[in-house]
Parts: structure tokens; sequence; C-alpha cells
């Protein structure tokens, strides 16, 4: 993997999906790399009462049910359509279980508003078609339609961000199964192999874009991923990224559990404020998503690494939190300043601390943005 900026799920856990290939006793749908049962063991670890000789790490923090959900619905003919907030590990969840299921990840289409019918379906080698006219071999076949001829999972990201067009056509592969070529004469039907499925995302926040149709919406089922409010489920989902991040960078330096515990609190804050709010105005324009806990870490660790003592500071953590957060000037940097002044402030006189410097870094932070 060290040739790789990021290894898709079924590279990078290989060594696990083979060990629970080779212990795995239960029925298997289709063609499956694995049973359900090991499927939703890969995705959300090991217990002691699976009895296995090795420990399977959790890789998505979520119910339980939405995992077993989107497991059936993969075994039956039904499309899956995974929907909730920005951040709230939709995509990673698409790629673990397509990686446990078929050991591949990567037949993706990222739903815009410039993907086409091509895109999920197929284009032409131009070349190739001057050269020897249009056949099979001068055929290029989208991500979904590779995903129907190995009978393995294709994966449709941002699906309501892409036109109703597009969305029409997908209509027609998950109902019929095949995809017609009309330009050719002989071999013109492609036909899905058995355990051919669709995992699609769609972000809460898209609505009103594209909408899906109902005839769309009758191809899937649909399993809903809220936002994650456990500060204990989110600190773990926290923790194990960025456990993920300095393993990947080489960085040996430590996150203390008293700035991590500040982050998750700092944002529960926000989110409380944006429920509060009465106006857009009022209300960050960040999601507040896990995602985003992440990547102020992500931001503030790297920043410590190459530009500080190699020691995680609450000044730098704040300084993160408000060049990640603040995307509108001047209504963000407000929200900021005052969550700073009214319950940062506060709390620095009372419990002193790591959040006396958080609350130095966010105002050296809004004052270098106003």
């Amino acid at each position: 993997m060290s040739d790789m900026l990021r290894a898709p799920a079924e590279v990078k856990y290989a060594d696990e999906l083979a060990y629970l290939e080779s212990v795995d006793t239960g029925p298997k749908p289709f063609s499956w790399r694995l049973s359900p049962r090991m499927v939703r063991l890969f995705v959300l670890g090991s217990e002691r009462a699976d009895g296995l000789d090795r420990e399977i790490p959790q890789k998505w923090f979520g119910d339980r049910s939405f995992v077993e959900r989107s497991i059936v619905t993969l075994a039956s003919d039904r499309g899956l359509l995974l929907i909730g907030d920005p951040g709230t590990g939709k995509s990673w969840l698409a790629e673990l279980l397509s990686a446990a299921i078929c050991g591949n990840s990567t037949l993706v289409v990222q739903g815009t508003a410039g993907t086409t019918e091509d895109h999920i379906k197929y284009s032409w080698n131009v070349s190739m078609v001057i050269a020897r006219g249009q056949s099979r071999e001068s055929m290029i076949p989208s991500p979904i339609m590779t995903a129907m001829e190995q009978g393995v999972i294709g994966r449709f990201e941002e699906l309501t961000r892409s036109t109703s067009d597009v969305q029409d056509a997908l209509i027609s592969i998950l109902s019929e199964k095949y995809v017609s070529i009309p330009e050719l004469n002989d071999d013109n039907i492609v036909f899905a192999q058995p355990g051919f499925s669709i995992i699609a995302t769609a972000n809460s926040r898209d609505r009103g874009v594209n909408d899906l149709s109902s005839a769309l919406k009758r191809r899937f089922n649909f399993v809903r991923i809220p936002v994650v409010t456990n500060k204990r489920s989110e600190a773990e989902i926290v923790r194990f990224r960025t456990e993920e991040l300095l393993r990947r960078h080489r960085i040996e330096l430590e996150v203390p559990p008293t700035l991590l515990g500040i982050l998750l609190q700092s944002f529960a804050d926000l989110r409380a404020a944006a429920s509060a709010a009465t106006s857009d105005d009022e209300k960050l324009e960040s999601a507040l998503s896990t995602a985003e806990q992440i990547g102020v870490l992500e931001d503030a660790v790297l920043h410590s690494q190459f530009f500080g003592d190699r020691t995680l500071r609450a000044q730098t953590l704040a300084g993160s939190l408000v060049g990640s957060l603040a995307r509108r000037s001047p209504e963000d940097l407000a929200i900021l300043n005052k969550y700073l002044h009214g319950v940062v402030e506060p709390r620095a006189k009372a419990d002193g601390g790591d959040w006396d410097g958080f609350l130095d870094g966010g105002r050296q932070a809004i004052a270098s943005l106003s």
C-alpha cells in the first residue's frame, strides 16, 4: 500500500478479509465472498462470543440495524440507498460493504450536474470506432456496466446531484437488469450476472436539487444514516480516523484526551446553537458533521507536526476549528465570535486549563480573518 495515497478497503484490509473467508462456514448469497454474518462482523468488528482466534476491529460506527438492513437489501434484487447528512459515513459504509461482499469497491460513478447517461452505461473509443467500426471491443463500459458483467456491486455517489435523465436510465438497469446497445447488431445486450447490485448515496441536504422520482425510489431500499450525537460513539470515530491519519503520515504525535473532549464539546455546543437559531444567517454554513470534526483535528495535527513543536496544543486546535468552519464572512465569523465570548470564555474562567488556550487560539484566528 506504500505506493497508494489512499488504499481501497479491500486492499487495506486484505488480510482480514482473507482470514474471514477462510473461517466462514455460513451460507453465501450469489457469488458473495463472505456470508452476511461475516460481512456484518467485518464492518462492525468482532466480539468474544464470535469465537474467532483473532480480533477484527470495528470500522464503521453506527447502529447495528443499519448495517444489517443494508446487507439484507444487497442479498435481494433491490438497490440500496444510503441517505443522510454530509459526513455521516455513508460512502465509507458503502465501500466496506462492497469490499466484504465482492472484494471490489472501486466501481464508482460520481453523481454531478455533468454526469451523463454514458457514465452509467457505456461510451466509445473514438479512434477504434474510426479504424474498425463499432464493436464490443471499441465500447468502453461504465463502472455500473462492468459491475453487471462481473456480478458484483456498483456504487453511485451523490445520486441526487445527477439530472433526471441519468436517474431515469438507472431505473431500467435496476428493474430490467440489462443494458441494450442499439449501435450493435450482434451481442448487443449486457445482462447482469447474479450478485449484481447498486449502492447509492444521497445527502439529505440536497433535497430539492434533483429529487428522486417515485419510480426510482421503488427500486431502492432506503437506509437513513443519522448524525452521530452520542459523544462516546463520536469520540470513537474521531479517534479511529485520527489514528489512521497518524499511521498514514508516520507521525508520532499524541492527541491528549482533554483536547479531544474540547473538540467534541465545541461541536456539540455549535450544533445546539444551530438548532436554536431562527434564521440561516444565525447558523454556520458547515453541517458540523463528524467528518468535519475529523478534518479539524487532522488540520491541527498536521500543523503541529510541520509548523509547531510536534505537540498538539489547544491554541492550534482552536485555530483549525475557526479556519475550517468560517466559510462565510462576516456571518460565520460573527457566529464563532459569539460562541467564543458567550460559551468558551465563561468556561475558561470556570475551568481554566486547555479552555484558556482554546479561547486565545480562537480569538487570534478570528482576528486574522476579520
